[in-house]
């Protein structure tokens, strides 16, 4: 396993790259959401043109995840199949406490007749995810809690227009193998298949030792599409278990949308092999890169950021200085 290599540009193009040179493609592009007003994440989905470069890159039969947001999902895997790849899946990472985008109807309803809305107690703002780290979350000011006043308000009181996201979906695309079956397209380039064994679902403590199912396999479960966060209260463990990163973490890292290193791990050892090369367009302040450490895979990525493309050397700087010690 070769040190990542880091390209601080845009990835589109990928010019430094070779054509069917890549394993494995794990990244985690915009949303096109505009979240908390960030100018990289303004108006649209990524371009054609990266999936584009991607096909030409990775090898025959190759393997890539690619997250989304179920809003604009449909967007980016048009976009996918369009440059040639074949559409496998669709991941679920059911994470459950994503941040409800919703308002109180109602209140509207009373400022558009005319209606002062009721105070109906107070609270503190309180504003994170902002450049000085982990502690920098801090109360900007007493805000008033209002309810409706008017008749029409009241019967709407509470409604919305949107519900709370607690999922996100990652794509699972595959390039076309170019032999005439799978067994060849392996032998010839190493790619066409997923890594079961290497993804498989450890068993939970309460398991171990234990007889699960008909044919149970001495590692864990086979790896399904969805990935959660909370337990089901279900008597065992079917799915991987992975919470949402929280600022505290990492003193350092202000990206806000930071993704599990566990995740990025499942999926990697999920799409490539030992010592396989991965690629990540979009690596933003680094996980995908961290996690292709830990699985011992090779990685090249972009981020043009150069904010997040400094936080990306220095968090793999710690990891591989770990490793040496």
């Amino acid at each position: 396993m070769s040190k990542p290599t880091l390209y601080n540009k845009s990835c589109y193009g990928l010019e430094d790259i070779e054509d069917n040179s890549i394993d494995a493609l794990v990244t985690d592009p915009p949303y096109g959401l505009g979240f908390q007003n960030h100018e990289w994440d303004k108006g649209h989905v990524p371009e054609k043109q990266i999936w584009e470069d991607s096909w030409r890159v990775l090898k025959p039969g190759g393997y890539g995840v690619v997250f989304s947001f179920p809003r604009l999902m449909h967007r980016v895997m048009i976009d996918i199949e369009d440059s040639g790849f074949i559409l496998k899946d669709v991941l679920f990472w059911a994470n459950l406490n994503g941040m409800p985008k919703t308002r109180n109807i109602a209140l509207d309803i009373d400022k558009e007749l005319g209606v002062e809305s009721e105070i109906d107690g107070e609270y503190n703002y309180t504003q994170g995810y902002i450049k000085d780290g982990a502690d920098s979350y801090k109360v900007k000011e007493r805000k008033y809690r209002r309810k409706p006043a008017s008749e029409l308000g009241k019967k709407y009181a509470g409604s919305g227009t949107n519900l709370k996201p607690v999922y996100e979906p990652i794509i699972l695309i595959q390039k076309p193998i170019s032999e005439s079956n799978i067994a060849k397209n392996v032998i010839k380039y190493g790619t066409g298949v997923l890594n079961i064994e290497d993804g498989r679902i450890p068993y939970s403590l309460q398991e171990r030792g234990k007889k699960i199912g008909h044919n149970p396999h001495p590692i864990g479960r086979v790896p399904s599409h969805i990935l959660r966060y909370e337990e089901m209260n279900d008597r065992y463990d079917k799915f991987f278990v992975i919470p949402k990163v929280r600022k505290q973490k990492d003193l350092f890292n202000y990206h806000p949308t930071i993704k599990p290193i566990e995740l990025m791990s499942h999926l990697i050892s999920l799409v490539s092999f030992k010592d396989q090369l991965v690629l990540d367009p979009f690596m933003g302040s680094g996980s995908t890169a961290l996690a292709a450490i830990i699985k011992e895979r090779n990685f090249i990525g972009y981020e043009k950021d150069k904010k997040y493309f400094d936080i990306s050397q220095k968090r793999i700087d710690i990891e591989l200085n770990q490793k040496l010690i």
